[in-house]
């Protein structure tokens, strides 16, 4: 038996995400060891040299409290995408996740710091990078929205490098704690319906799955494209009427009678592969 997971396939890429971590983590890594070189050579010419180890201190312990974060910024991509239709909610919500996601960061790595610092026999106050946290905000809320905007473009690239799924026979529809494996030859056709499609059975019911339709065209066997916003299974499919403009209405066994486009005529009425 085969199953289709909501959008994100299968759980999600969990190697995608963690090698999009790990590249993150490496470019990370040459910022540190820049910024550790970068800060001897300033202290030093301005007459305030430091030991090597406190701006590596410094420096470590940021990038490692920024890649611990990384996986929950990844999680609230998913969970909160772009949206055309509420543009202005999706920028509240993800400002309040940078703010809260720079706060995260400056107290961690000042505990971190603290406690490095406790290891040498030296102080270092685990509070005191609040004192900066308009400086560490600005940076914060940069590498925030790079994530933001390089895992969507990450996620797109790893799609189409990968191999195409196999038609599924269940399709696995998640709502809410509850999840309905649905056979894929109850379906009679599918509908778009925003960030979801709608999925109607031989039975009469709707069922709402969120995915596009482009997923379902993709993973569904025997189902073809009939509008730009509308599937149908071609086993479904009583009787085809074209009209004098080219559209057309598909009859359904069942009764239904679904309208089409005439784009898309050919590619119902052509054998199927």
């Amino acid at each position: 038996m085969t199953t289709q997971d909501p959008i994100g396939g299968k759980g999600g890429d969990r190697q995608g995400d963690r090698l999009f971590i790990a590249l993150f983590a490496l470019g990370a890594s040459s910022v540190i060891v820049v910024d550790i070189f970068s800060t001897l050579h300033d202290r030093a010419r301005f007459g305030h040299p430091v030991p090597w180890w406190e701006p590596a201190v410094w420096e470590v312990s940021s990038g490692l409290v920024l890649t611990a974060l990384a996986p929950g910024v990844l999680w609230l991509v998913r969970r909160i995408p772009p949206r055309l239709t509420s543009p202005f909610r999706w920028l509240a919500v993800h400002l309040a996740c940078g703010l809260a996601f720079s706060l995260v960061h400056v107290v961690a790595m000042g505990v971190l710091r603290s406690a490095a610092y406790r290891l040498v026999g030296d102080v270092y106050h685990p509070l005191g990078p609040l004192g900066e946290w308009p400086y560490e905000l600005r940076k914060d809320l940069l590498i925030y929205a790079g994530l933001l905007a390089a895992y969507p473009l990450w996620t797109a690239f790893r799609a189409r490098r990968a191999p195409p799924d196999a038609p599924a026979d269940i399709l696995e529809v998640r709502d809410g704690a509850r999840r309905v494996f649905l056979p894929v030859s109850e379906i009679l056709w599918v509908e778009a319906a925003g960030n979801y499609v709608e999925l109607h059975t031989a039975q009469g019911a709707a069922v709402l799955h969120r995915a596009s339709l482009a997923q379902m065209e993709k993973s569904l066997a025997g189902f073809v494209r009939i509008h730009r916003s509308r599937l149908v299974n071609r086993a479904a499919v009583g009787e085809v009427e074209t009209k004098s403009s080219g559209d057309f209405a598909v009859r359904l066994g069942s009764g239904q009678t679904l309208l089409g486009s005439r784009r898309f005529r050919a590619a119902l009425l052509s054998p199927a592969a």
